[in-house]
């Protein structure tokens, strides 16, 4: 049993985007590999998408038990759209069941033209993380991002800078969230902590503990930090000790 969906807006794209078998047919420039996905771009009118085709869930229980990883994928993307997140445009998805057992998967996103990821700006130590405006302009941008995903108890799992594209008008945007998902309690606070940590885990690298400590404040909507976020901050900051 297979369930498709294109958006009405793609409707010209029927024939490659219409269907799953024809996702699946789709060739392109083969972009990531692994043993479940792959992911490969292609260009339809002038214009760039990225097709994650995944072929299996993993072995015994896992083709069973829980959503599929590309489910989560897309209704991820969908969230940060409705919550007024930036994100890559989800333009067809859906997935195949075989019985009871998952079988296979699609996304396909539209490229966010002009842009890319904050790790390729640190890996090339870019003149723009030493423009304190500009990056103060990202730094505001990306703690309502974040504040808004936490206030709905959601977490990204995977907040890293790769996962945050920048275009050239200093416009950021979320993308690749798979993991993601909804907390409570111990973890949810476990979980903020851990995206947090993901996002200092290079910045403490490219930014001065000023620029860190600013972009706190942005997230927590605070002048000071009180005895809570002092805890929090370095929790954040040991996260990955012994792990890097």
């Amino acid at each position: 049993m297979a369930g498709w969906n294109l958006e009405p807006g793609y409707s010209d794209l029927e024939a490659d985007f219409g269907s799953l078998e024809a996702v699946f047919a789709l060739e392109g420039e083969r972009l990531t590999r692994d043993p479940l996905s792959e992911v490969i771009r292609v260009q339809r009118n002038g214009v760039n998408y990225y097709v994650k085709r995944y072929s299996g869930a993993g072995k015994g229980l896992r083709r069973y038990l829980g959503k599929p990883r590309v489910k989560m994928e897309w209704q991820n993307l969908k969230r940060f759209a409705k919550w007024g997140i930036p994100t890559a445009e989800v333009v067809a998805w859906g997935l195949e069941r075989n019985g009871m057992a998952y079988d296979r998967g699609a996304m396909i996103t539209r490229e966010l033209p002009r842009t890319e990821d904050l790790s390729a700006l640190a890996e090339r130590n870019d003149p723009k993380l030493r423009n304190h405006s500009w990056v103060d302009a990202i730094s505001r941008q990306l703690a309502v991002y974040t504040r808004t995903m936490h206030d709905h108890r959601f977490t990204h799992n995977d907040l890293k800078w790769r996962n945050l594209l920048i275009d050239d008008q200093a416009q950021l945007f979320l993308i690749d969230c798979p993991n993601g998902d909804f907390w409570r309690g111990f973890w949810l606070k476990y979980r903020i902590t851990k995206d947090l940590a993901c996002l200092d885990k290079v910045a403490k690298y490219h930014l001065s503990n000023t620029q860190r400590l600013r972009f706190y404040l942005q997230y927590r909507q605070r002048d000071r930090l009180n005895a809570a976020d002092k805890k929090r901050i370095r929790h954040v900051v040991r996260f990955f000790e012994g792990r890097e």
